[in-house]
């Protein structure tokens, strides 16, 4: 299934910043952003994501924060008047 028919589905861009313990120093934490096409609000990609992580990786999740985004219309989009190129 392409993204184009997931995103007709209801499916959209998501976002996690997942804040884990690092396994040979657990009071530090480490980030990992994962990124994914979802359903929100039960949001079944990352959940299965994560049933994953906590049962084969070592990292102890600290914390996840969510952010999700829909599909972009010509609404959603401003003419700036400016274009800058750096090289």
């Amino acid at each position: 299934m392409g993204k184009i028919d997931l995103m007709l589905k209801g499916y959209r861009l998501t976002t996690a910043e997942i804040l884990y313990h690092m396994p040979d120093h657990p009071k530090l934490l480490q980030s990992f952003v994962w990124q994914e096409l979802d359903l929100e609000p039960q949001f079944p990609v990352l959940s299965k994501f994560l049933n994953f992580w906590q049962e084969k990786l070592d990292g102890k999740l600290h914390s996840v924060r969510v952010a999700k985004c829909g599909i972009l219309c010509p609404l959603d989009l401003r003419y700036v008047g400016t274009e800058i190129s750096l090289h």
